[in-house]
């Protein structure tokens, strides 16, 4: 027990110990409900009223493979599948699961993986449960993915992971160029669309659908927590793809399935979503609002405002919650030393006026706190 009261006494001493928040009340641009669909009545209703005219069951009872599985779960994923033009979806419980499940099925320890440097802890992990070689290129580089490839030893599969927007900064990965690239090398290129989907692309399909990408892509998770307002994931691909996944991925075989009430919440997010472009017109001028305003290098609705220290982002936003806003600092060690900032997230429900504001306490208080 001592070494666990030291690690966190450490972790305390240089500003970073995690605590659990409960915050009401305040002005959010701090989740991911970024289309506000996780607090939408419309989705609520309709939601509930799927739940009492399809099913009686509260929980699914087992995994898929047991008997957790249905028609209606089979169907959604056909429905999903459909919207973004590929030929199946496979059901997780959650975008993490996703990310762990689909690295440790596909690739072996015969195998290369190349990751963006930003990428998400998710796919590490999966990475290391798949035991297959790994190696990071730097941030948005394709001049150094192609360098690495170029270096790289002859083996049975290639893969490159990237997402198209990344969560920490809210910088758009270069697709195109890295399309292209897996194409000359032969590699498999896996998309995580978590921060994409609901917003860009036609009816909020995503980057990839908007850049004309789909059929280049290996495979597509889409998780459904960020901006569809709802709780699951699930990852888009072949029918190989998701023979692969029901056979060897263990964190879809061994979990007990989404309940029913998940099902029906995904469904009905995807039945109301597409139908959303006056948010998502909103949400494009607060991002409009950042760049004339030079709050970031981000172009996305994920906006990283850089303050170095862990101290000073966190005394930044503790006062910032005082003045009635949540917006919450990234810290060293999910954010390297020196790169700490405030995470700002706009959602399609904030005011310009709300924005405004929020920016011109930002600029005092980093005047305030020096570093």
């Amino acid at each position: 027990m001592y070494t666990f009261e030291k690690r966190l006494l450490k972790r305390e001493l240089s500003g970073n110990l995690r605590r659990l928040k409960v915050v009401d009340g305040l002005i959010d641009f701090a989740s991911n409900d970024h289309l506000g669909l996780a607090r939408s009545p419309e989705l609520m209703s309709r939601t509930l009223l799927e739940k009492r005219t399809t099913t009686n069951y509260a929980g699914s009872t087992g995994s898929r493979l047991l008997t957790g599985n249905s028609t209606y779960a089979e169907l959604l994923e056909k429905q999903i599948a459909e919207f973004h033009g590929y030929q199946t979806a496979t059901l997780f419980n959650c975008g993490y699961m996703a990310n762990v499940g689909l690295l440790s099925a596909v690739a072996t320890n015969d195998d290369l993986i190349f990751f963006d440097a930003y990428i998400h802890a998710s796919t590490h992990d999966g990475i290391r449960l798949s035991r297959a070689k790994a190696f990071p290129f730097k941030h948005n580089d394709p001049t150094h993915l192609k360098k690495r490839l170029k270096n790289a030893s002859k083996t049975k599969n290639i893969f490159i992971c990237v997402e198209s927007i990344y969560s920490t900064d809210g910088s758009q990965a270069p697709l195109n160029e890295i399309s292209s690239i897996a194409k000359k090398y032969h590699a498999h290129l896996i998309v995580d669309e978590a921060h994409s989907i609901g917003i860009y692309g036609k009816e909020g399909r995503g980057l990839i659908d908007s850049l004309n990408l789909t059929t280049d892509i290996f495979a597509l998770v889409a998780t459904f927590g960020k901006s569809l307002g709802v709780h699951g994931a699930a990852v888009l691909g072949g029918d190989l793809l998701k023979n692969t996944l029901i056979n060897f991925s263990t964190p879809y075989i061994y979990t007990t399935a989404l309940p029913f009430y998940s099902l029906a919440a995904i469904k009905c997010s995807y039945d109301l979503f597409p139908t959303f472009e006056i948010q998502r017109k909103n949400l494009q001028r607060l991002v409009d609002i950042c760049s004339e305003n030079k709050c970031s290098n981000s172009s996305t609705h994920i906006q990283s405002i850089k303050i170095k220290g862990n101290h000073r982002v966190q005394n930044i936003a503790q006062q910032l919650e005082k003045e009635g806003f949540d917006i919450r600092p990234l810290m060293s060690p999910t954010v390297q030393k020196g790169e700490e900032s405030l995470r700002l997230c706009l959602h399609a429900f904030n005011t310009e006026t709300e924005l405004f504001s929020l920016l011109q306490f930002i600029d005092f208080y980093k005047g305030f706190y020096h570093e």
